[in-house]
């Protein structure tokens, strides 16, 4: 039988104790925010605890949280977000780590807790920039290795900063300065005063 989420929410209390910053039920799902220095033992008890048992990690993503909200964020920008799923209690949790340090985003790696991570951390690694120590392979997986810049970061400019193109002269795939002039579209919706009027 399904845990409920305050049921899941005074267990991890319990077992975790001070590595939980916070908990937040929203959608009908937990999250759990954790201090990053602790994420290798929360994960491992996670797994293995027989109160747990969140055996699977789901996905395994980046947020850039520099702009967020309508008043702005208070805090550390870039977070680690771990979905997990207890195939035997049948339940699901959410854990959210934020990095210590914006300059060098890191945190260790949670590959030797679930194997399943490995890709999820390098795509992370690629697209925010944030450095998982301990990973048997940190490289770019979805961008190119001279890749400068890291595109799902919100100070990366809309437009990119290189492109490639093939040289018939050089016979290879070069680099250039992105020569697309930027600008802004506003649309216009232009419509007849009798638009959506009468209609049956």
């Amino acid at each position: 039988m399904a845990l409920t989420n305050e049921e899941l929410s005074s267990r991890l209390t319990v077992q975790l104790g001070a590595s939980v910053q916070k908990l937040v039920e929203r959608h009908g799902e937990l999250t759990a925010t954790i201090k990053a220095a602790d994420i290798v033992q929360v994960a491992t008890t996670l797994r293995d605890h027989p109160g747990f048992r969140f055996s699977i990690l789901i996905d395994l993503c980046g947020v850039d949280y520099s702009a967020y909200g309508d008043e702005g964020w208070d805090g550390p920008c870039y977070a680690v977000v771990y979905h997990l799923l207890s195939m035997e209690h049948n339940m699901r949790l959410r854990l959210r780590a934020f990095a210590a340090d914006d300059a060098f985003a890191m945190i260790d790696s949670v590959v030797e807790v679930w194997p399943s991570a490995n890709w999820y951390e390098r795509e992370t690694f690629d697209l925010f920039g944030i450095v998982f120590q301990g990973h048997p392979d940190l490289r770019r997986i979805l961008t190119d290795y001279g890749f400068i810049g890291y595109p799902f970061r919100k100070d990366f400019p809309l437009s990119g900063t290189v492109e490639m193109r093939y040289d018939p002269d050089q016979q290879r795939v070069i680099y250039q300065p992105v020569t697309i002039e930027p600008r802004e579209i506003v649309p216009r919706v232009i419509r007849e005063d009798s638009y959506a009027q009468n209609e049956k």
